[in-house]
């Protein structure tokens, strides 16, 4: 048995969803006020309950995912975050980076993230399954450098869905959505080689009390 626990953290509230941008890498500007008080809530509830004991703290690249680390990190004890780009959101490119998504829709039409992962959803940017082989890449590095330990790994609803398809071997796109809740708990367990076992999605009862 590996015993490996990742529980996968999506950020706070962020600028680009309140301002409704495309927000990559490039024009992340991190969390709002609300987005650092959903994520010490969070810190709050796991240093009140001692639910997970928690080996390592990872994070995405992007500011909004490292800012939401850097707040909950220290009430499980941990001051240190290992960046890993690899489980950064979909890329949209240099081109649509930024972009209001308005303008996008107008210019380039709704974009399908159902359809054929392999289609240009953002011109310039990554399709789905250059963004799924990413994630699942960075993903198994994590188990490898960390089997056998409990990781919790600030990431994105994109990031999450993504894991996700791979983790229960299901459509890489399609036959069902999940809309993940900023700053809450997707739990995945690996009892065994090439099993893992989905504890727990979308928990985020520690935000009931915040707007």
């Amino acid at each position: 048995m590996t015993d490996t626990r990742v529980v996968l953290v999506r950020h706070g509230e962020s600028f680009a969803t309140v301002e409704r941008y495309i927000g990559g890498l490039r024009s992340c500007r991190g969390l709002t006020d609300l987005g650092k008080e959903q994520a010490k809530a969070l810190g709050e509830r796991l240093a009140r309950t001692a639910e997970l004991k928690v080996d390592a703290v990872v994070s995405s690249s992007y500011p909004r995912a490292r800012q939401t680390a850097e707040i909950y990190a220290p009430f499980i004890g941990h001051s240190h975050i290992d960046i890993r780009p690899g489980f950064g959101e979909h890329d949209p490119g240099p081109v649509c980076d930024g972009m209001k998504f308005d303008e996008f829709v107008a210019q380039y039409g709704r974009p399908d993230f159902n359809g054929d992962p392999n289609t240009v959803v953002f011109p310039g940017g990554e399709t789905l399954s250059q963004f799924h082989d990413r994630v699942i890449a960075a993903f198994q590095d994590l188990e490898r450098d960390y089997r056998g330990k409990t990781v919790m790994v600030t990431c994105h609803g994109g990031t999450i869905d993504g894991l996700l398809r791979h983790c229960l071997q299901t459509t890489s796109t399609g036959k069902f959505e999940v809309f993940t809740k900023n700053c809450s708990l997707t739990e995945l367990f690996r009892p065994r080689e090439n099993i893992w076992r989905l504890l727990r999605y979308n928990d985020h009862a520690h935000l009931a009390d915040l707007v």
